[in-house]
């Protein structure tokens, strides 16, 4: 039966071809149907984007299956099916971009104009499925600013979705508007590397730059901007985005998923557990840069050297590129990245020392573990999310993209320390080492355990159920307003 039939208040999704911006726009979809039993909601991405949501949709139902509790999930009424779909988009085929790399994930670098562009070029297809599914509302991602003109050409009102931070969404905002005036925030000023996001907003696709891009979607939104955040840490971010946009900022809280690492790989996890059980409380480290970062070999011997120097325990996932024959036959320059561990370095750390786990590994367990005494993170901002929710203090080194605005803001709400670095990725294995050392054995990491416990009572208080009540109050209103005078608006904006 078709969600229209049922009654329900019809929503469709369009995040970013990212995992990164996929998963907490799945996660607000879940939290918007555990909130209104009205509620349907479409999640609209390619194929290969959407798999994992397909695998962690059938987890979710597997684990909650005989539970009473509101999941988001199902209707509770197993012969109607679940309130959660996805819709694929097929985006047109260009050269060099065969649809298994509709994704960020093992997109080479070279190749992210060409997505932005396919998916652009998409844009009929998508203006099909709103005129299949009807939605009442669409909720979409700052890269495709076309797709709110879409939408609301149709009658149909949008508002963006962010996934990252306030402080790095407002930093690039400022960026955007006064390329050579400073931050305002003195906590998030990187000096000359300033530079390098000014050029990161100039980059182009399709004729069209990541900064118009940016403001554009910004400014299609209807009456306000969602956001991946909460008031509590970054308070002064938001009231700045909002100053910059013109538009009121509604942060929607942390969006840290349920733990579903059992249902996962129950045997790795086993493993981790039993492994971790071992060790003495706050004694081990844990490493991990993200799903869709490959460390060069230089990164990948500094690295295992800190890890060696410091003496401590730890957990490292490591991961490792895939060969891509069709990347390779295209001709595709790809950044050397290594495909081993240093030589001798599993020789000399023993099974009891160290853990190196190879892909997944079951990261909200371990943060979560007394025997964690440490996180080095990449920073990326959903991972932030579950370490302060977890309990788990943070050794930042961040790598790429967003990581070292969101680095800075951790170190100033006391949660984290910073690795140094000569530039972004240039690190040495001593000041891994060092760092280590101090966040275990010093008063400067007693300081920052005390802050990280302190974080996460205040998330414990205060949840995210009250931001995602305003958010569905706000989205009600958005559908009940007149849809001429949203009509009128919209003329206004794509004239002016």
């Amino acid at each position: 039966m078709d969600f229209k039939e049922k009654s329900c208040r019809v929503v469709l999704m369009f995040p970013w071809l990212a995992h990164g911006h996929l998963f907490p726009f799945f996660e607000l979809a879940r939290r918007l149907c555990e909130e209104r039993k009205d509620m349907a909601i479409y999640i609209c991405s390619t194929p290969v984007n959407l798999q994992p949501v397909r695998n962690l949709l059938h987890l979710a139902r597997k684990g909650d299956r005989g539970d009473d509790a509101h999941n988001g999930y199902d209707d509770h009424d197993e012969n109607e099916g679940s309130r959660i779909r996805l819709v694929e988009l097929h985006l047109p085929s260009l050269p060099g971009l065969p649809p298994h790399l509709h994704t960020t994930k093992f997109l080479p670098p070279a190749l992210m104009p060409t997505l932005k562009c396919a998916l652009d070029l998409s844009e009929p297809a998508f203006s099909n499925l709103l005129d299949t599914l009807q939605p009442d509302l669409l909720i979409y991602d700052f890269l495709q600013p076309w797709a709110p003109l879409a939408a609301q050409h149709r009658g149909i009102p949008a508002f963006n979705f962010m996934t990252s931070a306030a402080a790095q969404t407002s930093f690039f905002c400022h960026y955007s508007y006064f390329a050579e005036e400073e931050f305002p925030f003195s906590a998030l000023r990187l000096g000359t590397e300033s530079r390098r996001y000014t050029e990161m907003l100039d980059r182009s696709a399709n004729g069209i730059s990541d900064r118009d891009r940016l403001l554009k979607s910004f400014k299609y939104s209807s009456q306000f901007i969602a956001i991946k955040t909460f008031r509590y840490i970054e308070s002064k971010y938001i009231d700045y985005l909002s100053f910059l946009t013109g538009k009121e900022v509604v942060p929607v809280g942390p969006l840290v998923p349920n733990n579903y690492d059992h249902l996962v790989d129950a045997e790795q996890l086993n493993r981790v557990t039993e492994w971790l059980s071992k060790k003495e409380r706050r004694s081990v480290v844990f490493v991990s840069f993200g799903t869709e970062y490959f460390m060069s070999e230089q990164q990948m011997e500094q690295m295992a050297s800190g890890l060696e120097l410091s003496g401590a325990n730890f957990i490292w996932v490591v991961r490792f590129p895939k060969e891509d024959k069709e990347a390779d036959d295209a001709r595709i320059t790809k950044p050397k990245r290594t495909t081993e561990l240093p030589l001798g370095f599993m020789d000399r750390i023993k099974p009891e020392r160290g853990l190196v786990v190879d892909g997944w590994a079951p990261q909200r367990s371990i943060l979560a573990h007394p025997s964690l005494g440490a996180f080095v993170t990449h920073c990326g901002w959903s991972s932030l999310m579950e370490a302060m929710q977890s309990g788990a203090p943070l050794i930042a080194l961040p790598l790429h993209i967003d990581q070292p605005l969101n680095a800075k803001l951790m170190v100033e709400l006391g949660v984290a320390i910073e690795i140094p670095q000569q530039g972004f990725g240039n690190f040495e294995g001593k000041e891994v080492a060092r760092c280590i050392q101090q966040m275990l054995h010093s008063e400067i990491g007693h300081g920052v355990r005390k802050k990280v416990e302190e974080m996460v009572e205040m998330m414990r208080q205060k949840g995210d159920h009250h931001e995602i009540q305003e958010l569905v109050q706000k989205m009600e209103l958005l559908c009940n307003k007149d849809q001429q005078g949203e009509s009128n608006t919209l003329k206004q904006m794509v004239e002016n």
